[in-house]
């Protein structure tokens, strides 16, 4: 999730998620960093990769990729932005432009390609548009032949799945258009090519029961021209036995809630709280956020919230007022009334997030140090008895969130080794992941499989995909459970990242889905319908672009839904966000694709009944 400050906002917080809400957050998470392939040469390929998103600017790389079977004398990459979007700096290569036009010429010393190599060339934008029309001297930059004055296929639509059985599944899609005709269309299955159709549905079968797959579809034209791949359908065949892990709750399943330090100052949202509005019976675990990560060990956060501020008797769980001398007060004191209350719940507390990722870079260095700095910390004396584990959340583990590590695809797994070698198999040991599924995104940065042999449960930010951090839009939703027709960034979904995870190798029940009880919204808005422009951010209470669900129910009503997210379109403002109902259908989803569970980012966004909770608790069983 994410963490900045008491005073951050709560979804970029946290994964960023996210933020004092959510955690993800750009997600912005999201911010979740994004990658997308574009068109090639005969010879070769040039993808697009935006390695960081500031806002009101972004960080690019361009990769050439010698495909062919001689070598490349030289290269130029060319591609279009949208106005408003512009280079600022590059390096390793000559860029111009005219207009919106962008050209890339190699250096004199990195012109020669030989086949089956690659490079690289790096730029600073200005803006938050995305290339398109990209040409490899002078040809489609996706690899594939390019015949002048003869476009490519769009993308078929998004494929739907019917029929699903143990071994079995039917797709079917909308057909894509080509200048030339449509030839054709390649159906891939977990990214490789099953089937050449001519139709648009197929019937997939030899699978393997209960297990995961992901399809997607390009078209063909009449010169054998490949267009972009459809966006993803992930299915879960039938059989194959229960995948509920043993985690908490007499159904199996992870019912998990972040509860902020800072929460306790100006949105003064107590530990109580989660009594009065019905939501600690509702949850069977708490990640406590956030303990600090500096000089690559484990330390507090903040003192006063966690264990000095005296609470009174009307605002304490068990109603009895602290003492200015007591050995424990505050949160953490606060969390073990709960626990009395409530001996079921499980607490973790939970280190890193947005702003304190920082030092995980360092900890990598040294797992054995920062394992033992962090079980010191928790198992402190003090409050040994109120923590069941720990969580990290490392934003991201080589890859790039607030700053960029290069920590190398094993850091994340050494450090949940040292964790759980320190820790003992009879504490809880998890971690927050990122949601990013775009092509060569975070995903396939780390050795996420090798690191679950470790963990109890991944909590995969699937939220902050989108939001006011990109301030012209277009509006989206910024916690989609699929794709869908339109997306900005393809594998910027829910669908996909679970998808990634599974194809990777981590079981399916050790990953829990994750929701946002927030909404990230734009104004100067017209359009009703996602896709549209804006003028920036909407107003929000603690953080422009940013609003809780228990304020947007009643100010900016949902009145639509667009995969599986509500949307809500006032005045000039664009919002979107989760509801009651939409909870309901994605842990209908989350239970469908056998996840271990479902959490949230986080408490303080919910209304003072608990209605979310409610649908979360309810849906996922």
């Amino acid at each position: 999730m994410l963490l900045r400050s008491p005073s951050s906002s709560p979804a970029r917080l946290r994964s960023r998620t996210a933020a004092a809400l959510t955690a993800l957050l750009l997600p912005l998470a999201a911010l979740v960093g994004l990658a997308t392939p574009a068109h090639a040469a005969t010879t070769a390929t040039a993808t697009f990769t935006k390695t960081q998103d500031w806002g009101t600017g972004f960080g690019g790389q361009w990769t050439v990729k010698n495909t062919g079977t001689t070598a490349l004398s030289s290269w130029t990459v060319e591609w279009d932005f949208p106005s408003g979007t512009s280079v600022s700096s590059a390096w390793d290569a000559d860029v111009t432009n005219a207009g919106n036009h962008w050209t890339a010429k190699n250096k004199s010393y990195n012109g020669t390609l030989a086949p089956g190599a690659s490079l690289s060339f790096g730029f600073n934008g200005n803006g938050s548009g995305s290339p398109t029309g990209c040409k490899l001297n002078g040809a489609s930059c996706d690899g594939g032949p390019s015949t002048p004055g003869d476009n490519p296929p769009s993308a078929p639509g998004t494929p739907a799945a019917s029929g699903v059985t143990d071994t079995s599944v039917k797709l079917s899609w909308t057909a894509a258009t080509d200048d030339k005709g449509v030839k054709n269309y390649d159906v891939l299955r977990n990214g490789a090519v099953v089937a050449t159709v001519t139709g648009t549905s197929y019937t997939d079968s030899g699978l393997s029961a209960g297990t995961d797959y992901s399809y997607t579809v390009q078209a063909r034209d009449t010169a054998n021209q490949t267009g972009p791949v459809s966006g993803s359908t992930a299915v879960h065949t039938t059989g194959g036995g229960s995948s509920d892990p043993g985690t908490p709750g007499a159904s199996g399943k992870v019912k998990l809630g972040y509860l902020t330090e800072w929460g306790t100052y100006d949105r003064n949202y107590q530990v109580k709280n989660l009594v009065t509005s019905g939501s600690a019976a509702k949850i069977n675990t708490i990640n406590y956020a956030f303990g600090n990560v500096t000089g690559g060990k484990c330390a507090i956060g903040d003192a006063y919230a966690d264990y000095q501020k005296t609470f009174t008797a009307d605002t304490s769980v068990d109603g009895t007022a602290d003492t200015w001398d007591q050995p424990v007060a505050g949160n953490i004191n606060q969390l073990r009334e709960l626990k009395k209350k409530y001996p079921n719940i499980k607490i973790l507390w939970s280190f890193g997030g947005w702003t304190w990722s920082g030092g995980f870079g360092q900890a990598a260095q040294n797992p054995a140090a920062f394992a033992q700095s962090c079980y010191d910390l928790v198992k402190d004396p003090r409050w040994a008895d109120v923590f069941d584990g720990i969580d990290i959340d490392w934003e991201y583990p080589n890859a790039c969130g607030l700053s960029c590590d290069t920590s190398g695809p094993a850091a994340l797994k050494n450090l949940t080794q040292a964790l759980r070698a320190k820790f003992g198999s009879g504490a809880l040991v998890t971690a927050a992941t990122t949601a990013d599924a775009s092509p060569d995104g975070k995903i396939t940065k780390t050795d996420y499989a090798g690191a679950a042999q470790y963990l109890d449960w991944y909590n995969v930010m699937t939220y902050d995909f989108f939001g006011g951090f990109s301030p012209q839009g277009p509006t989206a939703p910024h916690s989609p459970l699929t794709s869908y027709s339109g997306i900005p960034t393809p594998g910027f979904d829910s669908a996909d990242a679970i998808a990634a995870f599974k194809a990777q190798g981590v079981p399916a029940n050790k990953l829990l889905l994750g929701i946002g009880f927030y909404g990230r919204g734009w104004t100067g808005v017209t359009q009703d319908a996602p896709g549209g422009t804006a003028t920036g951010p909407a107003a929000g209470t603690y953080e422009q672009g940013i609003e809780d669900y228990k304020v947007l129910k009643n100010t900016c009503p949902a009145t639509g839904t667009v995969a599986g997210t509500a949307y809500a379109h006032c005045g000039t403002n664009w919002w979107s966000y989760d509801t009651p109902a939409t909870i309901g259908s994605k842990m209908a989803w989350a239970k469908q694709q056998g996840l271990g569970g479902a959490f949230f980012w986080e408490f303080s966004g919910d209304t003072a009944n608990g209605e979310l909770v409610t649908a979360l608790s309810n849906g996922i069983g």
